[in-house]
């Protein structure tokens, strides 16, 4: 009866209260809606076409925030754009998760090979090798030139979940804040959009950050940046490099501990509203789910996985799942799974 009711094609697969109403005035048994529930919920067709309009499981997991400078950064690619007299089709964003300074850097492709080069030139010959890069799992930033590089120069290369975009969400805040400004400057008919990058970075790097309350040269560096805008001053107090050094080592004592207090009072702040009434479900060992799927460019085809996953390791919210028939392997995070529901009654 629930069959057709439900799974039928004139039935269409509708919802709990849709397919309950249809039904009441023509038959009735005990714990008949709850039956139904059940019934709906356990439908494998509904668990993968149904979108979700509740919140997306999975709390925030804020990532803590180093001691000092460039001790972590993320690194991710923006574009491509439209390609410039230049040459240049891409930008290269790395991002230091203490001071928020940002380097950026135009290059023609995001090749693994170009990748190496501006992170070498534009960096780490800049700044030092940092202790951790953080990006996402693209085939230019996971590979063995990057991965010979990493052990190279000494510094450790992690990864994000792939789509999940959270996992290095600070590097995708930038693009998304930089990319406007420089559409504004821009010489739309030279397309000289790369010609613009330093200006915009450089006007970032010198602004007070919401989070930190400091601009990321401040704590890079220890003073304001004299902008074009600033009055020439007259005179000059010429001192001791010690005395200089001194009095910079307790200044930046100082404003990096108050940066630092505000980030995290900021992370706070910012996982106290996200986890507000959001479901944290955990899974374990051999436990049976669908992963969302990704890229699909049919409206009609499954949001969720055609086959059952098998959960292979649990390290909560990322998820190692292996296909039932495929026997391939994914990680997924906590956001992208969905429970199988199995009923008494299918």
């Amino acid at each position: 009866l629930l069959q057709v009711y439900h799974s039928d094609p004139l039935s269409g697969h509708f919802g709990v209260q849709r397919t309950y109403l249809k039904i009441k005035n023509k038959y009735w048994w005990p714990n008949m809606k709850q039956s139904i529930t059940q019934y709906i919920q356990s439908c494998l067709p509904c668990q993968q076409y149904n979108i979700s309009r509740s919140k997306k499981p999975g709390r925030l997991q804020p990532i803590p925030p180093p001691e000092g400078p460039f001790q972590l950064i993320g690194m991710d690619y923006c574009g491509p754009f439209k390609q410039t007299p230049r040459g240049n089709q891409y930008v290269l964003c790395l991002t230091d998760y203490f001071t928020r300074w940002v380097v950026a850097a135009a290059v023609p492709d995001c090749s693994a090979q170009t990748t190496a080069e501006a992170l070498f030139n534009e960096f780490i010959c800049k700044y030092g090798v940092p202790a951790v890069i953080l990006s996402d799992q693209g085939t230019h930033f996971h590979n063995q030139l990057m991965e010979a590089m990493s052990k190279l120069i000494g510094y450790n290369h992690t990864y994000s979940t792939t789509y999940h975009p959270q996992s290095n969400g600070m590097i995708e805040r930038f693009n998304a804040t930089f990319v406007p400004q420089i559409a504004k400057l821009q010489d739309k008919e030279n397309n000289n959009w790369d010609e613009f990058l330093s200006p915009v970075v450089f006007a970032y790097n010198t602004g007070t950050h919401s989070t930190t309350q400091y601009s990321p040269f401040q704590l890079l560096y220890g003073r304001e940046p004299r902008l074009p805008t600033d009055e020439k001053k007259s005179s000059f107090t010429f001192r001791q490099p010690n005395d200089y050094y001194e009095q910079l080592k307790k200044s930046m004592k100082l404003i990096h501990g108050h940066a630092r207090e505000n980030i995290i009072r900021k992370q706070h702040r910012y996982k106290t509203q996200y986890d507000k009434q959001r479901p944290d479900p955990h899974y374990a060992i051999n436990d049976r789910v669908l992963i969302r799927r990704h890229g699909m460019k049919n409206k009609l085809e499954p949001k969720f996985s055609i086959t059952p996953q098998i959960i292979i390791r649990a390290q909560h919210p990322v998820y190692v799942v292996r296909d039932e028939i495929t026997q391939t392997e994914t990680q997924v995070h906590i956001n992208d799974i969905r429970p199988i529901y199995i009923s008494k009654l299918n």
